[in-house]
């Protein structure tokens, strides 16, 4: 844990947050700046900063993060599709120095993206 991240703030119960899903690697809340009606963030209670900095054991944990998105998306019966978005770095719009997917959902989406 980093005692500077938001993130591993709302972890630690020391910030609140509107959580959708839990597990004991995972966690999942609401985007407290939706850009869909549905708009979680997945993220990992071990804190990583950015994808160049998971280590060999970290792969099945970032397969926990898909798999636990496919499972809120079925608990917000997100039938007809949703997206997953990873940012990595400022210059890929990376607000928070904690590695997370976004769940955006509820809407057509478009492409390109951003």
């Amino acid at each position: 844990m980093n005692s500077e991240c938001i993130f591993c703030r709302i972890i630690s119960r020391d910030i609140p947050a509107d959580l959708i899903f839990e597990t004991d690697s995972i966690i999942a809340f609401r985007d407290i700046n939706p850009k869909a009606p549905q708009h979680i963030l997945i993220v990992p209670k071990k804190h990583i900063d950015r994808i160049e900095n998971l280590d060999e054991n970290d792969h099945c944990l970032m397969g926990e993060l898909v798999y636990g998105a496919k499972l809120v998306a079925e608990k917000l019966r997100l039938d007809d599709g949703y997206r997953l978005i990873v940012n990595n770095g400022a210059d890929a719009g990376q607000e928070v120095e904690h590695i997370h997917l976004h769940l955006l959902g509820g809407r057509k989406m478009t492409w390109p993206p951003g």
